[in-house]
C-alpha cells in the first residue's frame, strides 16, 4: 500500500467532489438564498450529516478499519470477510431501528437542534419535514462506510473516494428544480436529493466490493467475539467523534438564536473552508490508517513513523498557504461564488468574515485528521475522546466569550480555537509516547513552509488592499479579479516555498514515481 499513490487518488476524487459541491452550493444559494427555507433545509442537512460523522466516517472506520487490516493480515481474507459479514449483520438492524426512532421524535430532535425556531412556526414545521426526508441517509451512508472500509484496507481506494461525487450530482439534479418550484417545494426537493445520493453511493460501493470478491453475506445479527471487540472499542471512539460533532451541533444551537441568515452565513464560509480539509486533510487521513494499521500491526514503528512524519509534511505545505489566502482573499472568493439572485452583498460580507475565522484554525483541522489515526492505529481511542472533550470545553468558553460582541464570527472563532486545543495536544502526547518522532528533514522543512506562506500572504496582501485604487472589483470585474489573485499565491508560494527549501522537485518526481511503480 502506497501512501502517495493513495493520496493522489481520493484527493483527485475528493477534489472533484468538492467541485461539484461548490456547484450545488451555488445553486443552492442563488435561489433560496440565507432566508428562512434555507436555514430550515440546512438544518435538515446537519443531522444525519453529524450522524455520518460521527457513527460512519468518525468512529467506525477508525475502529473497524484497524480491526479489518489485523484479521486481514493475522487471519487472512476469509477470517477478515467474516468479520465484515458480522458487522454488517449488527449494524444493519441498529440502524434501522435508530431511523425508524428518529422519524417518530423528529418535532423533539429539531427543538433540540434549532431551539431558535421553536418561535417561527413556519420554519419549525419545514425543518421537521425536511429533516423526516433526510434522516434515512445516516442508514445509507453507514453502509457505504462499512463497505468503503473494507475496500480501503485492501489498497482500493478509488470507489468509495468517488462516493461524495454521486451525492453531489443527486443534489445538482434536485437543485436544477428549485427555479420551477416555490421555496417549500424546492427545499423537499434538495431534502429528496439528499436521500437519493446515498442509494447512489451505496450502490457504487457494492459494485466496487462485488468486483473486489468481497461481496457480503446477510447473516442474522449475533455478538460474536469481532462484534463484541468492535462494540468495545467503538464507545470511545464514538464518543470522541461524538465530542467534535457537539462541537457543532452547539454551534448551530447557537446560531439558532442569531438573526436569520446566521445559519447560512456560516455553512458557506465552512463549504468554502472545507475544499482544502476534504482535499489534503481527509485524503491523507483515509490513506494513513489503513496503512499505519497495517504497520503497527507488523511492529514496524519505524515505518509508521516515516508515515506519519511524511503526511504532516505533505498536509503542512498545501494547507498553510491555502488558510493564509482564504483569511486574505474572503470576500471575492464568497463574492465570486455565491453572490447572485438570492444571495446578496450584504451575505458576501457576513460569510466572508465567518471565512476568515475559519480558516485561522484550517491547519488544525487537517493535523486532527493526520495525528488521530496514530492513536486509532494503535487501538487508543480513549486517548483521542479525552484531548476531544478539552476542545469541546474551549469552544464554549470562547464562544460564550466572543458570540455577543461578534456573533456568528464568534462561533467560527470558537470552532478554530477548539481545533488548535485539539490537534496540539494530540501531537504533544504522540510525542510524549514515543510514537511521533518528528524527523530531521519535517524539522528542517516545516519552519520553511511558514516563511513561504508568510511571503505570499504579504503578496495578496498587497494586492487586495491596493485593489480599489485601479481595479473596478464588481461583476464580471470580480471574478477576473479573484483569478489574478490566485494565480499570483501559487506562483509566490511556488516560488518562495522552493527557494527556501520548502519543498523540491525530486519529492514531486518520487511521488510520481511511487504512484505510477
Amino acid at each position: 500500500m502506497n501512501l502517495s499513490r493513495a493520496f493522489l487518488t481520493v484527493s483527485g476524487l475528493t477534489a472533484a467532489s468538492r467541485v461539484l459541491g461548490f456547484v450545488r452550493d451555488v445553486l443552492f444559494a442563488a435561489a433560496l438564498g440565507t432566508g428562512w427555507v434555507a436555514d430550515a433545509f440546512l438544518v435538515a442537512f446537519k443531522l444525519p450529516n453529524f450522524f455520518r460523522r460521527l457513527l460512519a466516517e468518525g468512529a467506525f472506520n477508525t475502529v473497524f478499519i484497524p480491526l479489518f487490516a489485523r484479521s486481514l493480515e493475522g487471519n487472512g481474507e476469509v477470517a477478515a470477510r467474516r468479520l465484515a459479514d458480522e458487522v454488517l449483520a449488527v449494524l444493519a438492524v441498529v440502524l434501522a431501528v435508530l431511523v425508524a426512532v428518529f422519524e417518530v421524535a423528529m418535532p423533539w430532535v429539531v427543538t433540540a437542534l434549532a431551539p431558535g425556531f421553536v418561535d417561527e412556526p413556519r420554519k419549525f414545521d419545514l425543518a421537521v419535514d425536511l429533516t423526516r426526508i433526510t434522516f434515512p441517509y445516516i442508514l445509507l451512508i453507514s453502509l457505504v462506510a462499512l463497505f468503503g472500509g473494507m475496500l480501503n484496507s485492501t489498497g482500493r481506494f478509488a470507489a468509495y473516494a468517488a462516493a461524495p461525487i454521486l451525492l453531489n450530482l443527486s443534489l445538482i439534479g434536485a437543485a436544477l428544480l428549485i427555479h420551477v418550484l416555490d421555496d417549500v417545494h424546492a427545499g423537499r426537493a434538495v431534502s429528496w436529493g439528499v436521500t437519493c445520493g446515498g442509494i447512489l453511493q451505496l450502490a457504487l460501493v457494492l459494485h466496487a466490493v462485488r468486483r473486489a470478491g468481497m461481496m457480503p453475506r446477510l447473516l442474522l445479527p449475533r455478538l460474536t467475539a469481532g462484534v463484541r471487540e468492535l462494540l468495545r472499542r467503538f464507545v470511545p471512539a464514538a464518543l470522541g467523534a461524538g465530542v467534535v460533532q457537539v462541537n457543532l451541533l452547539i454551534d448551530l444551537w447557537v446560531a439558532s438564536f442569531l438573526s436569520t441568515g446566521a445559519i447560512s452565513w456560516l455553512y458557506y464560509a465552512d463549504r468554502v473552508n472545507q475544499l482544502p480539509l476534504g482535499v489534503v486533510g481527509i485524503a491523507v487521513g483515509s490513506a494513513l490508517l489503513p496503512l499505519l494499521s497495517r504497520q503497527i500491526e507488523a511492529r514496524d514503528e519505524t515505518g509508521a513513523n516515516e508515515s506519519q512524519s511524511r503526511a504532516i509534511e505533505l498536509v503542512m505545505v498545501l494547507t498553510l498557504p491555502a488558510a493564509a489566502a482564504l483569511m486574505v482573499i474572503a470576500h471575492p472568493v464568497i463574492a465570486v461564488l455565491f453572490e447572485r439572485g438570492a444571495f446578496k452583498a450584504v451575505d458576501s460580507e457576513a460569510s466572508a468574515a465567518a471565512l476568515r475565522a475559519f480558516a485561522a484554525g484550517l491547519p488544525a483541522y487537517v493535523l486532527i485528521k493526520v495525528l488521530a489515526p496514530a492513536f486509532f492505529a494503535r487501538k487508543d481511542p480513549g486517548t483521542v475522546l479525552k484531548i476531544a472533550v478539552v476542545g469541546l470545553v474551549s469552544n464554549i468558553a470562547v464562544m460564550l466569550a466572543l458570540v455577543w460582541s461578534l456573533g456568528h464570527v464568534g462561533i467560527a472563532l470558537a470552532t478554530a480555537t477548539a481545533a488548535w486545543v485539539n490537534a496540539i495536544i494530540l501531537y504533544v502526547v504522540l510525542v510524549r509516547r514515543n510514537h511521533l518522532i518528528a524527523d530531521q528533514r519535517l524539522k528542517r522543512r516545516l519552519p520553511r513552509m511558514v516563511a513561504a506562506t508568510a511571503v505570499m500572504a504579504a503578496a495578496l496582501a498587497a494586492l487586495h488592499y491596493t485593489r480599489y485604487h485601479w481595479w473596478p472589483a464588481s461583476g464580471d470585474h470580480i471574478a477576473a479579479y479573484l483569478l489574478v489573485l490566485v494565480a499570483l499565491g501559487f506562483v509566490t508560494y511556488a516560488v518562495s516555498a522552493r527557494y527556501l527549501g520548502a519543498w523540491a522537485l525530486s519529492d514531486l518526481r518520487a511521488m510520481v514515481k511511487r504512484t505510477q511503480a
